[in-house]
C-alpha cells in the first residue's frame, strides 16, 4: 500500500532487455528501469481492466471503442479458470468466455493488451478463478508447494499460452498481448503457507518463463518475485512504489476507481478528483504503465460473483458503468488527465525527473533536457488548505490534494481538483413488463404468468441421512446454491405452549452464508451473514404442533471465498440447531439424524433453460401469488422499445435467482444497507478508503440487474425466476437506463489545452451526448456568476444575457459541442475583476 513518504525515485538508465524465443517476433517487448520497449520504443502506457465475462461479445466493441476514445493504450483482462474449464479437461471457449475473439477485438482497434492468466485472479470472482474441483483431487492444495495443484496449474496456463501463440496474439508474434501475469497478489499470504509458499512462488515464475512468450511476464504485490519477473503495485495509490529490482520499470497494474459491493452493504463510491490525483502522481514519481481495476466493472452474471455476498452488478464506479456508458464526469475528468499526461510523454520517459520543493507539502518534478523540453508536475499534498507557490518565477495556485500538469514547465493544462467534465444525469425509466405479440393476452392485466411451486424439504428421493451435519460447500460442491437439511421433531401434546399460545424458539448457528427455516412446510424466518462476516446466529420464534413436526432448513451460498490464505477450506452451513421454549428445556437437534437434499426440484427439471422449461409441469394462473416462498415464475415478454441498456428492476422481490431466454441474469436480493454512516457530498480531499465516501444508506445495495439487449428477441422472450422467500412479480419492471440531461461548469482560469498553443490557454466548456442522441433542449445557461450545483443552477450577481442564446447557436441538435470562454463569444464588460464561470444544463434525445 502507499505511504505518506515523498521520496524521490531514483530512476536508473540502463536497458535490461528481455530474451525473445521468436526470431521472427514483429514487436520486441523489453524493459529498463524506466519503462517498457514496444518494437524499440519507449512506451508511457494507459490501461483499462475489462473483463469479458462480465459483459457480453456484443457489447465488446463497444466498450473497447469507448476505453478508447477516453485516452486508452492498453486493455487488460484477467483469464477466468473456473470459467474455461468446468470439469477437468473439459474446456470451453465460447459466449462471454470468447477470450480469442475479445482479444481480436482489442487488436483490430489498434490497442494492445496485458494479459492477468493467473491462472488464480481473486477479483471477487467465485473461488477467485480456481475450479471448485481441483479442490477435491485428492493431496490438493491451492498455490502452494504440491503436485496436483501445480500439475493442473501448469496445464492451464500452457493452454491459454498455446492458445494465444496459435492465433498470434503475444506481440513477439506481432500481436496486441504485451505483458502476461503468472498468480496475483499472492506476496499478502505467502507466509502464511511457510517454506511451501516460497518454494511456489520460484516454481510458478519459471513455469511462466518457461512458456516462451516473447513478453515480460509480472506479478502483483509480489516483492519476492525472481527476476526477471516483474513485480507491480496493487492499489489506491502508487506513487511512492519502487519494483523489487532497480533495472525494472514502475508498473501499476491496479488503481481502484471505485470499490466493489456487497449485498446488504453500502454504495461506495471514489471522487473522480482523488482517482486523478493518484494517477498523476504516479506518473510524477516515474511511473509508466498504468491500469485502472475496474475501467468497466460490467456484471457477475449467473453464479459467477464472489466474495460471497459479492453484489450480482460489479460496476466498481468504474468510468465507464455496468451498462456500458460512460460515467461523467469521472470518464470526461479521466480522459483529459490522459491527454496532459500523454503532452508530457516525451519529457517524462527521456528524462531524469528533479524534485523541487515549493513548501512543507508542496513540490514539483520537473522533467528537462538540453534541447529545451521540459514538463513538470507540482503537487499540493496538504489534504485541507489551497496554497499558492512559485516556480520559475510564476505563481501557481494550487487547490489541495492537487497536482497541477505543465507540458511546457510554464503553462498548467490540467490541474486534477479542478474538474470541468460534464455531468451526466442518469435514469432507470421503467416499463411494463408487455405480453409477447405472439401470446392470446394482450392485456397488461393480463400477462400470462406460469408458475411451479417447490415442496419445502425432501423432494423426490433424498440424497442421503447420517447424525448431524455436512458441510455445505463439500456437499453441493458449489453445483448449486441450495442444500436441504431436514429432520423431525416430535412435541408433547401437553406442552405448555401449546395451551398458552406463547411460541417456542428456534436457534441456528451457521458457517454462511443465509437459510430460510421451514416449519411442517411452512416458512418461519430467514437469517444470513453479510460481506464482513459469513457466520452467523439465528433466532426465531417459530409455530410447532403437537405430535410430529417436520423441520426444513434451506442453506444457501452467496458466491464462494475468491482469496485468503488456504481460502478454500473455508465451509458454510449449519453448525448447530436447538428449540427453547418445551418442557424438557432446549432440545438440542444438531446430533440428530438429518436427512439431505441438494439443489431445488426446478434447477433438476431445468426450468430455467428454454427447453427444459417447454416440457415442465408449470401450472398457468391469471395472477401470480405474492409473497409465496419457493416458487418459480414465468412470463412471455416483448423486449423494451428502443435501444437503450436494460435492468430488471426486482425491488418488489426478495430472493433469488433469474434468467432471460435460458441466459443467467445472476442473484437478485434487494437487501437494504444501514442506515447510516453515509454522505450526501464526498470530500475528495485525503487518502481515500472504501469506507470513505459510501452512498445509499437505507436503499437496497443492487435494485437493478443488468439484461444485455442481445439476450432478446422481438417477442417471445422468457422470462424465469426461481423467488425463494417471497415477493409480488407483478411489480417486476424492464427499465431503460437513460441519460436524461448534461450538466457543466467551467471558469474562464480553468486548466485547458483546447487549443494547439499553449500561451492561450483558453477554457472551453464540452457537451456531449450519448448513442447518436442529440442536445435537444437548454434547460439553464449562464455566464458570469452562477451559483449551486448540477440541476440547481441559478443566476449570480452578474449574467451575460446572452448565455443562452449563444450556447443554443453552438449545441442544439448536436451530438457534442465546444463553447470556448472567450471575449468574441461572451461580453467583457461583466462582472469586473471576478472569475466568470459559465454553467450549462441540457437535454438529450
Amino acid at each position: 500500500m502507499a505511504s505518506n513518504s515523498c521520496t524521490l525515485f531514483v530512476f536508473i538508465f540502463f536497458s535490461y532487455f528481455y530474451i525473445l524465443p521468436f526470431t521472427e517476433a514483429a514487436n520486441n517487448v523489453s524493459y529498463d528501469s524506466r519503462s517498457l520497449f514496444v518494437d524499440g520504443e519507449r512506451k508511457l502506457l494507459i490501461s483499462a481492466a475489462i473483463h469479458y465475462p462480465r459483459s457480453v461479445p456484443a457489447m465488446w466493441p463497444g466498450l473497447v471503442k469507448t476505453a478508447k476514445e477516453g485516452g486508452i493504450d492498453v486493455i487488460e483482462t484477467y483469464v477466468f479458470w473456473n470459467g474455461h474449464e468446468p470439469s477437468p479437461g473439459n474446456y470451453y471457449f465460447g459466449g462471454r468466455y470468447d477470450l480469442a475473439k475479445f482479444v481480436k477485438i482489442v487488436q483490430d482497434a489498434g490497442m494492445l493488451l496485458i494479459l492477468r492468466i493467473g491462472p488464480f485472479v481473486a477479483a471477487e470472482w467465485n473461488f477467485g478463478g480456481i475450479p471448485v474441483w481441483l479442490h477435491y483431487v485428492p493431496g490438493t492444495v491451492f498455490r502452494t508447494e504440491n503436485e496436483p495443484f501445480k500439475h493442473y496449474m501448469q496445464n492451464f496456463t500452457t493452454l491459454i499460452v498455446n492458445m494465444m501463440k496459435k492465433d498470434k496474439f503475444f506481440a513477439s508474434q506481432g500481436g496486441p498481448i504485451i505483458l502476461a501475469q503468472v498468480e496475483n497478489e499472492y506476496g499478502y499470504y505467502e507466509t502464511a503457507y511457510g517454506e511451501g509458499g516460497k518454494s511456489y512462488t520460484q516454481w510458478a515464475a519459471k513455469m511462466a518463463i518457461s512458456q516462451n512468450t516473447g513478453v515480460p511476464w509480472i506479478m502483483c504485490q509480489q516483492w519476492d518475485a525472481p527476476d526477471p519477473v516483474i513485480n507491480t503495485c496493487n492499489s489506491f495509490y502508487c506513487d511512492d512504489f519502487k519494483p523489487s529490482y532497480p533495472t525494472m520499470p514502475k508498473i501499476w497494474t491496479e488503481n481502484w476507481p471505485g470499490w466493489f459491493k456487497t449485498f446488504g452493504g453500502r454504495d461506495p463510491h471514489r471522487p473522480a478528483e482523488d482517482v486523478a490525483y493518484s494517477v498523476a502522481r504516479f506518473f510524477q514519481k516515474g511511473g509508466s504503465v498504468h491500469n485502472y481495476y475496474m475501467y468497466h466493472g460490467g456484471t457477475n452474471f449467473g453464479r459467477t460473483s464472489g466474495g460471497p455476498f459479492i453484489t450480482t452488478s460489479y460496476d466498481y464506479d468504474a468510468p465507464i458503468d455496468e451498462y456500458g456508458l460512460p460515467r461523467y464526469p469521472k470518464y470526461g475528468h479521466l480522459k483529459e488527465l490522459h491527454r496532459a499526461i500523454k503532452m508530457c510523454e516525451k519529457a517524462l520517459l527521456n528524462n531524469k525527473p528533479t524534485l523541487v520543493h515549493l513548501g512543507s507539502q508542496q513540490e514539483a518534478d520537473v522533467y528537462e533536457d538540453e534541447s529545451g523540453t521540459c514538463s513538470a508536475f507540482i503537487a499540493n499534498l496538504d489534504d485541507k488548505n489551497e496554497k499558492t507557490v512559485q516556480f520559475r518565477n510564476v505563481s501557481y495556485t494550487l487547490p489541495a490534494w492537487s497536482v497541477s500538469i505543465l507540458p511546457d514547465c510554464k503553462n498548467v493544462v490540467y490541474n486534477t481538483a479542478k474538474v470541468g467534465s460534464q455531468t451526466s444525469t442518469i435514469e432507470m425509466v421503467p416499463e411494463q413488463l408487455q405480453p409477447s405479440m405472439g401470446s392470446p393476452h394482450k392485456d397488461l392485466k393480463s400477462l400470462n404468468w406460469e408458475i411451479f411451486v417447490e415442496k419445502p424439504g425432501i423432494w423426490g428421493e433424498a440424497d442421503f441421512s447420517q447424525i448431524g451435519f455436512v458441510d455445505h460447500i463439500n456437499t453441493t460442491k458449489d453445483t448449486t446454491d441450495y442444500l436441504w437439511y431436514t429432520t423431525r421433531l416430535n412435541v408433547d401434546e401437553n406442552e405448555e405452549f401449546l395451551k398458552n399460545g406463547n411460541k417456542p424458539t428456534l436457534l441456528i448457528e451457521s458457517k454462511g452464508h443465509a437459510l430460510h427455516a421451514f416449519i411442517n412446510g411452512i416458512l418461519q424466518a430467514s437469517g444470513s451473514g453479510n460481506g464482513t462476516v459469513s457466520p452467523f446466529k439465528f433466532k426465531s420464534a417459530v409455530s410447532l404442533k403437537g405430535g410430529s413436526n417436520e423441520i426444513a432448513i434451506l442453506s444457501m451460498t452467496v458466491g464462494l471465498q475468491n482469496a485468503g490464505s488456504f481460502y478454500e477450506w473455508v465451509g458454510a452451513g449449519l453448525t448447530s440447531v436447538k428449540i427453547k421454549g418445551l418442557k424438557s428445556g432446549i432440545v438440542d437437534l444438531t446430533n440428530t439424524t438429518w436427512t439431505y437434499k441438494i439443489g431445488l426440484e426446478g434447477e433438476h427439471l431445468g426450468l430455467y433453460d428454454m427447453d427444459g422449461s417447454k416440457h415442465a409441469n408449470w401450472t398457468t394462473v391469471s395472477q401470480p401469488p405474492k409473497n409465496q416462498p419457493l416458487t418459480w415464475y414465468k412470463a412471455i415478454v416483448d423486449a423494451p422499445p428502443g435501444n437503450e441498456p436494460v435492468g430488471l428492476d426486482m425491488v418488489h422481490m426478495g430472493k433469488g435467482l433469474a434468467w432471460l431466454n435460458g441466459e443467467q441474469i445472476g442473484r437478485y436480493w434487494p437487501r437494504k444497507a444501514p442506515n447510516d454512516k453515509c454522505v450526501k457530498v464526498c470530500d475528495y480531499r485525503g487518502k481515500f478508503n472504501p469506507d470513505k465516501c459510501n452512498m445509499g444508506c437505507g436503499q437496497p445495495t443492487q435494485r437493478w440487474y443488468h439484461v444485455p439487449r442481445s439476450w432478446f428477441k422481438p417477442s417471445g422472450n422468457v422470462l424465469v425466476m426461481f423467488e425463494e422467500k417471497g415477493g409480488d412479480p407483478t411489480q417486476i419492471r424492464f427499465s431503460r437506463r437513460k441519460l436524461s440531461g448534461l450538466c457543466a461548469h467551467v471558469s474562464d482560469d480553468h486548466p485547458s489545452f483546447s487549443t494547439n498553443n499553449l500561451q492561450e490557454n483558453i477554457a472551453s466548456l464540452e457537451l456531449k451526448c450519448p448513442m447518436n442522441m442529440q442536445i435537444s433542449g437548454i434547460k439553464f445557461a449562464s455566464y458570469g456568476t452562477p451559483t449551486g450545483t448540477c440541476d440547481s443552477y441559478a443566476v449570480g450577481d452578474c449574467h451575460d444575457p446572452d448565455s443562452t442564446f449563444i450556447v443554443e447557436k453552438r449545441c442544439l441538435n448536436k451530438t457534442e459541442c465546444i463553447i470556448e470562454l472567450t471575449n468574441e463569444n461572451f461580453k467583457t464588460g461583466i462582472c469586473p475583476r471576478t472569475t466568470k464561470k459559465l454553467a450549462v444544463q441540457a437535454t438529450c434525445s
